[in-house]
């Protein structure tokens, strides 16, 4: 209504609004009402985007080869770009013009550019297998072009897809590649039979040396054994005479041993029977001395006790008895009694002496 409208966009796409020749409003991703009759909206997308090429080049040794790829890209100065392209939209946010087309284009011109003063310096061969090489050159050449940053874009990748020659061309290095593969093939069968000839004579030449290593081994084997059995005999006979010497050794020992047992032993006779002639001798000293010594002990016991008995000799037995103070019993005072009749049995006319008294004396006495 009146000629306003509304219109939006995303937030990758950058948007000028103009009025009367003068921008209005500016940005990423806006939304707003303008006056269509007076205005004027360019919308520039800010993501990357792709741009395939396919283009021909001709190589050193004149062969012509197709190069087919992929440019990728962004808007790196939106307003800039702008002014050298129309991105004008109407009120549905479609481009009037197709200028992205010329945008595209301009980039395909600078890559054409740049591979084709790379393969005019390689022959057919090369140019094939130059891919890698080719979007090393597009790529470099797109940074340093001064009509892309004039145009504020900034290129992000180059990927060459295929590097292609002529139909006939590719059938005819097909058939020289199929024969030099093929002769190839044939030269490495030769090489492989050649080769295990070779290896087999090699396996020959080696066990014939295995063989002989093995006999030269077997004649030092036996060489070794009969210096051992040399060695081991005269070992034994060392070991032998060594054998004899060390019995001869223990012999000539064993009889020193007992030369010296035997004198020892005769002197220790000796000795022994030297101390027993000394104790002998000894112990008669000391007999005779102990009899001595007794006899001199005996006599002197003999006159101590004659001079004891000499004053007893005058007396009677029954001071005796009197004065030794013991004690009689009834049977020894009847004894004594007995005694005393039988001294003066001339003065007794008649005796009764009964049984019972001698029996009761008897038992008394045992």
């Amino acid at each position: 209504m009146f000629g306003i409208r509304f219109i939006k966009f995303d937030s990758t796409t950058y948007v000028v609004h103009y009025k009367k020749g003068k921008v209005v409003k500016e940005g990423r991703g806006l939304a707003f009402y303008y006056y269509a009759p007076s205005s004027s909206i360019v919308a520039l997308p800010l993501g990357s985007d792709d741009v395939q090429f396919i283009f021909n080049g001709t190589t050193s040794d004149a062969q012509t080869i197709s190069v087919q790829g992929q440019i990728t890209y962004k808007i790196d100065s939106p307003k800039q770009l702008a002014e050298l392209l129309d991105f004008t939209v109407d009120e549905k946010g479609k481009y009037k013009k197709d200028d992205k087309e010329k945008l595209h284009q301009r980039l395909i011109n600078e890559a054409q550019t740049a591979t084709a003063s790379f393969v005019q310096s390689l022959d057919i061969k090369s140019a094939i297998r130059s891919a890698k090489e080719l979007e090393q050159k597009i790529n470099e050449t797109l940074k340093v072009s001064k009509a892309i940053e004039i145009l504020g874009l900034v290129p992000l990748s180059v990927n060459v897809l295929a590097v292609k020659p002529d139909p006939k061309t590719e059938k005819a290095l097909e058939a020289k590649t199929r024969e030099a593969l093929q002769g190839e093939a044939d030269l490495a069968i030769y090489d492989r039979r050649n080769f295990a000839v070779e290896q087999e004579r090699k396996i020959k030449e080696s066990e014939l040396n295995t063989e002989i290593a093995i006999e030269e081994k077997r004649k030092q084997i036996d060489e070794k054994k009969m210096q051992s059995e040399v060695q081991r005999a005269d070992n034994d006979r060392k070991l032998r005479e060594m054998k004899i010497d060390a019995d001869t050794a223990i012999e000539k020992k064993k009889m020193e041993t007992e030369m010296l047992r035997g004198k020892h032993d005769r002197e220790l006779r000796e000795m022994n029977l030297t101390t027993e002639i000394e104790l002998e001798n000894k112990r008669k000293e000391f007999v005779e001395m102990k009899v001595e010594n007794e006899k001199k002990e005996a006599e002197a016991k003999a006159y101590a006790l004659d001079i004891q008995l000499k004053a007893y000799k005058q007396l009677e037995w029954k001071t005796i008895m009197a004065i030794s103070g013991r004690n009689m019993s009834p049977a020894e005072n009847i004894s004594f009694a007995f005694r005393e009749m039988a001294e003066n049995a001339q003065r007794i006319g008649n005796l009764n002496i009964t049984p019972d008294l001698l029996s009761n004396i008897m038992q008394q006495q045992q």
